[in-house]
């Protein structure tokens, strides 16, 4: 595979490399440790940036106003836009333009109009609401919500648990059960979280400190049919859509906490003595080096094998959930590595290592667990569904 860099990805690159070293990392130094945000003010000065960069709106394709650019290259970006405190959670405090629900692109010009729109715009948020209670990891057949027709509305009854932003939106994909078991019985509507019968039943606190996950109770639920998104039974199909494409930048932004990672323990092992010499003099400091550097190598080979392979419009499912396993695994890997050559600092809050370790081991579930991605790349190996 031809690693070699265009010119334009190099002037990309190291546009996006001095934004975060210059606007992104001083702001840190006046953020709580585990900040999210940063104030309206200073995120439209941040977004003003990176309009001007021609670089707003990543995930959003160029006929919604998106830049054109390629898989290969959003890759690069989110390796340089990961590399500061809050780089896992909120890269560059989304002043890139954030997620976008990218299942809404599909929608009718109406739901368009009515939601797609005011997101990209910064009018609305919206959430995701796919897991349940029940399972996460297997969403076509765990999905136990429930869609009845009732006229020319529909009337849904179920939780959904895990949701990001639920509690802060003006609407979200909800997915539910329509039809039979399996993927084909399964409907994604549109919702919006004024209507009776949408309640935020609680907060669910995680390893990310101040941020957390939110469980969704629809209780006799009335949605418009008009509000389904796409075809009835479809929903799976809307959900897993991208979810291969995603993956990959999702897999390259921990990527470039790893490397990030690694160059402050290679760094602060040259300036660190013990017992008359540097760190980086002993051999079991040198060699977790090494192995960081092995973990990082072979994380990025496989990312961008992905993306190339999704550039080029070859299948590449398999490559995306390989790319996925092994970036978050040695990612963590590199990580955990870094925190112990810094020793007490590591585990310190004056440090960002803390916070990527615990961010970094909630990427090892998020996305689809581990176990999952092997359980896909064993399917398409073996050409077979699998039970």
């Amino acid at each position: 595979m031809d690693m070699a860099l265009s010119d334009e990805q190099r002037i990309i690159i190291d546009m996006v490399r001095r934004f975060v070293r210059e606007e992104i990392v001083p702001l840190e130094d006046n953020l709580d440790p585990d900040a999210d945000e940063v104030s309206p003010e200073k995120l439209a000065e941040l977004v003003g940036k990176t309009r001007e960069m021609g670089l707003h709106g990543l995930d959003t394709p160029p006929e919604y106003g998106g830049p054109d650019i390629d898989l290969v290259t959003r890759c690069l970006i989110a390796i340089e836009c990961s590399q500061h405190r809050a780089g896992l959670y909120a890269p560059c405090y989304n002043a890139f333009g954030g997620a976008r629900q990218a299942q809404l692109f599909e929608a009718t010009e109406i739901q368009k109009d009515k939601y797609l729109y005011p997101m990209l715009r910064g009018e609305k948020k919206a959430f995701f609401g796919l897991s349940e209670p029940s399972g996460g990891s297997d969403p076509g057949r765990a999905i136990q919500t429930r869609a009845v027709r009732a006229g020319d509305h529909w009337v849904l009854n179920g939780t959904k648990l895990w949701i990001s932003g639920a509690d802060r939106a003006d609407y979200g994909l909800v997915f539910a059960r329509t039809g039979g078991p399996g993927r084909g019985g399964v409907t994604a509507f549109i919702v919006e979280t004024e209507w009776e019968g949408f309640n935020v039943r609680r907060v669910v606190h995680t390893l990310r400190s101040a941020k957390y996950a939110t469980e969704i109770q629809l209780e006799d639920l009335r949605v418009p049919h008009e509000n389904i998104l796409g075809k009835e039974g479809g929903g799976f199909a809307i959900a897993n859509d991208r979810l291969s494409r995603q993956r990959v930048p999702y897999s390259a932004e921990c990527l470039g906490v790893a490397i990030k990672a690694h160059e402050m323990a290679t760094e602060y092992s040259k300036i660190r003595e013990t017992f008359g010499a540097p760190l980086s003099h002993r051999q079991g400091i040198q060699w977790m080096l090494v192995e960081n550097e092995i973990d990082i190598r072979a994380a990025r080979l496989l990312v961008f094998d992905a993306a190339a392979k999704a550039d080029r419009g070859e299948p590449f499912r398999t490559e995306s959930a390989i790319a996925k396993l092994v970036a978050t695994e040695n990612s963590f890997r590199v990580v955990d590595r870094s925190m112990q050559i810094h020793g007490a600092l590591g585990v310190a809050k004056d440090m960002p290592l803390e916070r990527w370790f615990r961010e970094m081991r909630i990427r090892r579930i998020g996305e689809g667990p581990s176990e999952v991605q092997k359980h896909v790349i064993a399917r398409d190996i073996l050409n077979e569904s699998l039970r």
